[in-house]
């Protein structure tokens, strides 16, 4: 277990490392980031002046191993638009987005097991059919559009929902549904495909010859099972729901972490645009790495791989 332990966490380093050199460098291919930050009525004087004020005159990769130094001891920079150390920035943002992440889970989840069981319960059968067809149109539709649709529909027609803002709960249903939406053909899959192996188990042809109630052997033992898979990939489900949710947070008008990269994006803000890829990198990669963890818990056959 220790091994495997260890193989997860280089990979996870590893792939934080790419992750920080591509926020990097595309921040640089984009462009000279003095003249974005000077603008475009700027002498050329005063883009030299913002070149040397920014440290923007030395070279590219003085730049980024100092950026990494800093980085790793939890010092982001500081943001050029919002004059604020982008630490400070990220940290007052993240709890829209983490509790848009987590409502969309939660979602999802009580979306897609009922859906998975009933279509494994009904296999090969029309019932099984449609619940294959909403996890094919949660995977094709795109998420902005199912936004705009929601907000048409039950905030501006019907009232019942506000379609801005996080001053409430009821703020958070709406994009909520909308992340939750994407997830849910991937977990509707994973419940149908665990619960129609469970079913054709020897121990619940044993639970029924003891007699057990059919609600008894779907909940107890057939999903106990089924749910192991589920449990694990809700971690990576999240991860995806955390970076997903800038399109989200815009269509919205949740000023969350996604909301301020576009915000970032617009101003050149590029320390906050860093910054924002690395730490939603780092989250993802540790959502999935435990994720691993939980899967070798569960199933200790996965510790040899």
């Amino acid at each position: 277990m220790i091994q495997f332990l260890a193989r997860r966490l280089i990979v996870a380093l590893l792939v934080a490392a790419t992750v920080m050199t591509l926020a990097f460098m595309l921040t640089r291919l984009s462009g000279d980031l003095a003249i974005s930050i000077a603008g475009p009525s700027a002498t050329q004087e005063d883009i030299e002046i913002v070149r040397k004020a920014y440290g923007l005159d030395r070279p590219v990769t003085t730049q980024f191993l100092d950026w990494v130094a800093r980085a790793v001891t939890g010092d982001l920079g500081d943001s050029f638009f919002f004059k604020k150390r982008v630490g400070a920035l990220i940290a007052e943002r993240m709890p829209v987005t983490l509790t848009l992440g987590l409502t969309g889970l939660v979602i999802a989840l009580l979306v897609s097991l009922p859906l998975g069981i009933l279509a494994a319960v009904r296999e090969n059968t029309g019932l099984d059919r449609f619940v294959q067809a909403i996890a094919l149109l949660g995977q094709a539709m795109p998420s902005f559009w199912l936004g705009l649709l929601l907000m048409i529909t039950f905030g501006l027609q019907l009232g019942w929902l506000p379609i801005s803002g996080t001053g409430s709960w009821q703020h958070y249903v709406m994009p909520g549904i909308v992340l939750a939406f994407s997830a849910v053909p991937a977990l509707t899959r994973l419940t149908r495909a665990g619960m129609i192996q469970s079913l054709g188990s020897d121990y619940i042809r044993t639970a029924r010859a003891k007699g057990l109630s059919r609600a008894s052997i779907l909940l107890k033992h057939a999903l106990r099972n089924a749910a192991i898979p589920v449990v694990a990939i809700a971690a990576v489900q999240l991860g995806f729901m955390l970076g997903g949710s800038i399109v989200i947070e815009q269509v919205f008008a949740l000023h969350g972490v996604g909301f301020l990269a576009w915000e970032s994006i617009g101003k050149n803000d590029f320390p906050v645009v860093q910054a924002v890829v690395l730490v939603l990198a780092v989250i993802y990669v540790g959502l999935t790495t435990l994720a691993d963890l939980m899967n070798a818990v569960l199933d200790p056959r996965l510790r040899g791989s």
